[in-house]
């Protein structure tokens, strides 16, 4: 039935990539032979026959009973060969496949926890290339030399990413600077990958109809471009740190635009440790949950207050130190993924949050329909965005911290709904796609620390909501009286939101004086 099913398909997206993405690949990409188009794709295509297979052969054609002990065994058992295919499909090809691998290790809501666990390993072990890759992209972008320019460049990359990987280098005149080059075979593959993805998803979609993955081809073939720009990159670095100029604990590297171009980006060396890395934090005397309150607010700013948002905030590009004064400095590196958020969507998803914290029904299905989340889907929308329970969320996420049997719960139930899930990232708002992804990779982060039963981080949310909110109010209010009412109601709301917290906060060192 799957072969059947696959032959067709396979002979038309193959035939077309032939005509339309090869001759692409085969012009611009001088590197390696077996990244030729139409080697990736059938490597590609094969894989997901392979996959397709597993599941028929291993599960589905063993007909066991689907409540079963022995189906669950099995079932994880596919779910880990077939995610180690992808894997290895992801590391040989390289590139648009390793960025897409790491979006699916963050789909912990969306995807089996062996796909999970196993793609999580492209977020800090991506390929490296060859030191003389790096100096022919140096040689060929800034048209020198590169020791005509560094007077050394340390062979071993800092970090390696999917389109990219970082060098310690010294100027001439002794200044420490950190090189990003890309990828050789990227650009020139890059079309071709992404037309290749789009058969496989329609493959995928022949399959496995219940699952929409077509959000996904079109949110990477509209992200991937930007994140190819060297210069972008470095322009949105210098935009996110003019909107946060006055916060004197997050630290931007600044460019060196003499030495930037699409594919090479200069910037000032950094040190510090990765915001995950609890041995080095706690080596360096530095508090976690000072770590994870300023990362809080600082999202929560971006989200709500400037609808400007660094969308790719996995451990590998957030550093942190300890200052001169004696607290943690946030220092945000790769910046070439940004959400720039739409007034009304960053205005609707404020009080979408606001309806949440409230446990206001009405408001959490109105706000959800505004951003393209129809009937009664919204409450799985909420589920979604919080990371919570259902339950949770009706007794009070603000109030409730995440136990252990919750977090089980999450794992276990949210498997079996998938097709509804997929559905909802097909129909919501594009533009919250990435601050969904940006959500799930900050609580992770949250989860490394241990800090995510932290109540203080609602608290700067909620203020970042009733300022956005408000703020759009008093925008579009001409009168002088009905401006001076907004400005009251919103002095209010911030003044109850503290006077709340302020009472746990009291509630909770009362707890722990008793115990």
């Amino acid at each position: 039935m799957l072969r059947i099913k696959l032959r067709p398909l396979l002979k038309y997206s193959i035939l077309t990539s032939i005509i339309g993405g090869t001759a692409v690949s085969l012009k611009t990409n001088q590197y390696h032979l077996d990244s030729i188009g139409i080697v990736r794709l059938s490597r590609a295509a094969c894989t997901v026959f392979q996959i397709g297979v597993i599941y028929k052969k291993d599960l589905y054609g063993k007909r066991l009973d689907t409540n079963s002990e022995e189906y669950k065994i099995v079932k994880s058992q596919c779910h880990k060969r077939s995610a180690e295919k992808l894997l290895d499909l992801c590391c040989t090809n390289k590139g648009v496949y390793i960025k897409v691998g790491q979006h699916l290790a963050a789909l912990e809501y969306l995807l089996p926890v062996e796909y999970v666990e196993t793609m999580r390993v492209l977020h800090s072990h991506a390929p490296t290339n060859s030191i003389e890759d790096v100096y022919k992209v140096i040689r060929e972008d800034l048209k020198k030399d590169p020791f005509e320019i560094f007077e050394s460049i340390e062979p071993q990359p800092l970090g390696t990413a999917s389109l990219a990987q970082v060098h310690k280098a010294k100027l001439k005149d002794g200044t420490t600077v950190a090189v990003k080059v890309q990828h050789p075979y990227v650009q020139g593959n890059s079309k071709v990958d992404m037309k290749t993805m789009e058969y496989l998803v329609k493959i995928m979609g022949v399959v496995f109809p219940e699952f929409k993955f077509k959000w996904l081809v079109d949110e990477s073939k509209k992200n991937i471009p930007q994140e190819l720009n060297f210069s972008q990159e470095g322009r949105n670095a210098e935009k996110i740190a003019k909107l946060f100029e006055n916060v004197d604990w997050l630290k931007i590297p600044r460019i060196r635009w003499e030495l930037t171009t699409k594919r090479v980006l200069t910037m000032d060396f950094v040190e510090g440790g990765q915001v995950n890395d609890l041995k080095y934090i706690k080596e360096n005397n530095i508090d976690p949950c000072e770590v994870s309150d300023k990362l809080g607010q600082l999202y929560s700013k971006m989200i709500f207050i400037h609808g400007f948002v660094h969308s790719d905030p996995h451990p590998g590009n957030i550093l942190v130190k300890k200052s001169g004064k004696g607290h943690c400095d946030i220092v945000l590196l790769d910046h070439g993924l940004y959400a720039d958020l739409k007034e009304e969507i960053r205005i609707e998803y404020s009080n979408l949050w606001l309806s949440i914290l409230n446990r206001d029904h009405n408001g959490m299905r109105k706000h959800s329909k505004n951003l393209g989340i129809e009937g009664n889907a919204y409450g799985l929308f909420a589920c979604m965005v919080t990371g919570r329970s259902w339950n949770s969320i009706e007794k009070g996420i603000d109030k409730e911290q995440m136990s252990k049997e919750e977090r089980n719960f999450l794992k276990q139930n949210f498997t079996g709904i998938l097709p509804q899930i997929s559905e909802v990232l097909q129909n919501v708002n594009p533009q919250l796609l990435l601050i969904l992804k940006t959500n799930d990779l900050m609580r992770g982060i949250e989860h490394a620390l241990k800090t995510g039963d932290r109540m203080g981080a609602f608290r700067v949310m909620s203020e970042c909501c009733v300022k956005s909110v408000y703020n759009m109010r008093y925008v579009k209010t001409e009168k002088k009286f009905d401006r001076l009412k907004i400005s009251l109601a919103e002095f209010w709301a911030l003044f109850k939101i503290n006077l709340y917290y302020a009472y746990l906060n009291f509630k909770m060192k009362s707890f722990n004086l008793l115990f």
